[in-house]
């Protein structure tokens, strides 16, 4: 006795997979994310540039403003330019001086510079004590 089935000529088994179509939104939507993290990244490495680049500008005009106040002397007016190094990187201060009403009081607008692009502007008043 043939205990055997017989096999249909056309069979409906399906077998398990993907199409190509659902393997290609799967690739589009890593392809997605992955370009989103990339810019993602490369907005923070920019943050952190940034941050690093005002915290050394910072520095110099704190540094040039001590100075002015460490020498207990009314600088001259007019336009000074001057150079700072902070963390190998070069800074240029441009320096504008003017009167006030107060003779015993200067005006100071400082602006840092870091390869000709501005970095930081400050604006103080700067007297004898």
């Amino acid at each position: 006795m043939n205990t055997s089935m017989p096999t249909p000529k056309h069979s409906s088994i399906k077998h398990g997979g993907f199409t190509l179509i659902e393997v290609l939104v799967a690739l589009f939507i890593v392809a997605l994310t992955l370009i989103t993290g990339v810019k993602a990244s490369n907005t923070l490495m920019q943050s952190a540039e940034r941050q690093k680049s005002t915290l050394l500008a910072q520095l110099c005009i704190d540094n040039y403003l001590v100075s002015m106040r460490l020498s207990k002397q009314l600088p001259g007016t007019g336009e000074q330019i001057s150079t700072c190094q902070q963390a190998s990187q070069n800074i240029t201060l441009k320096v504008q001086i003017n009167t006030t009403p107060n003779p015993s009081f200067r005006r100071m607008d400082l602006q840092a510079f870091e390869l000709g692009t501005p970095v930081l502007s400050v604006s103080t008043v700067l007297g004898l004590l």
